[in-house]
């Protein structure tokens, strides 16, 4: 069972020490900085408290707790889950560099999903009373945190028509596609990239069983539609994938 992870913090941290440097990170173009000038970036990097590593498999932060940082991902990529009302845990989402977690606590407070690293990473911590103060004095800065929630809200109205209107084959084929253009966003290829999450994971997400993610794959190799060893996955027919997902073609 994953481990929660320590928030206390040290009686003497060293802020100016363990400050996160938004204006040298590579995810600064994605992620809450993108479009400040640099004493705005100076003032953000001011209230990020510390870079923290989360091991692979750890929590960052479970249902119920209490809301006091946002988290930008710096390293690495994530999971969230819920508890849905039969009492089974479904992952809602997964999350890599350059995107915020926690941002579904600030309407009650609490957090309404489980974050688990996927792998060994490490998040920005920022609290978000202090991110609050700074919104009034930025405006550029409140409006693309406003982009990053309205993009949150779209990636979720993504999911629940995956879920209650897509075929098995168009679920995953527009799974694919959406992972590809989130590392494109992020200077990686759109069609050659490493699963970071488990094919049990993966159908949890899609609402398939296991068996039918491996016949899927399976599949769409057949097809040459992708290549897959271990992990590693190749996109061999991206235009076609991307007509699957859109519903415009059906995989033979």
């Amino acid at each position: 069972m994953p481990q929660p992870i320590s928030f206390d913090l040290p009686p003497t941290l060293d802020v100016q020490a363990l400050r996160a440097s938004c204006s040298r990170c590579s995810m600064h173009q994605l992620c809450l900085p993108m479009g400040l000038g640099e004493a705005d970036m100076d003032r953000l990097d001011q209230i990020i408290g510390r870079r923290r590593k989360v091991p692979r498999d750890t929590i960052l932060y479970r249902m119920s707790d209490p809301f006091v940082n946002l988290y930008a991902i710096r390293l690495g990529h994530f999971k969230t889950s819920q508890i849905d009302p039969a009492g089974e845990q479904r992952i809602t989402g997964f999350q890599m560099n350059g995107e915020l977690l926690g941002m579904d606590a600030i309407s009650t407070d609490h957090h309404h999903c489980e974050a688990v690293a996927l792998e060994d990473s490490e998040v920005c911590e920022i609290p978000f009373a202090r991110l609050e103060e700074l919104f009034s004095h930025i405006p550029t800065l409140l409006h693309h945190f406003h982009r990053m929630m309205s993009q949150e809200i779209t990636r979720e109205q993504s999911v629940m028509l995956l879920l209650g209107n897509m075929r098995a084959d168009q679920r995953f084929a527009a799974f694919l596609v959406n992972l590809g253009s989130r590392y494109a966003a992020r200077g990686y290829s759109a069609t050659q990239f490493q699963l970071r999450m488990s094919r049990e994971d993966i159908a949890n997400y899609l609402g398939l069983t296991i068996e039918s993610i491996s016949r899927l794959i399976n599949k769409f190799k057949k097809q040459g539609l992708m290549h897959v060893r271990n992990r590693e996955v190749v996109l061999l027919d991206h235009a076609m994938l991307k007509a699957m997902a859109a519903g415009t073609e059906t995989c033979r």
